[in-house]
């Protein structure tokens, strides 16, 4: 009788402590990093490069460059 009462407690104690695990985990929803938004892209009119704006280079007449050697050669 006593192992009866034994095996009953240790499923108690397995099915107490999965429940409480699946109930923590959908505590916690699974959230990923929002993809940043995109970008406008220029080419450099020397080599024809496509890069983001933000990181292009502004010449003397208004167009953007990859690199400060493809400025001094376009201008």
């Amino acid at each position: 009788m006593k192992y009866l009462v034994l095996i009953a407690v240790i499923f108690a104690v397995l099915w107490f402590t999965r429940t409480n695990r699946r109930a923590q985990g959908s505590a916690q929803p699974n959230r990923r990093a929002a993809p940043p938004p995109p970008q406008d892209m220029v080419e450099c009119p020397v080599c024809h490069v496509h890069l983001p704006r933000a990181d292009a280079l502004p010449g003397p007449a208004g167009q953007l460059y990859c690199c400060a050697e493809h400025v001094r050669r376009g201008a």
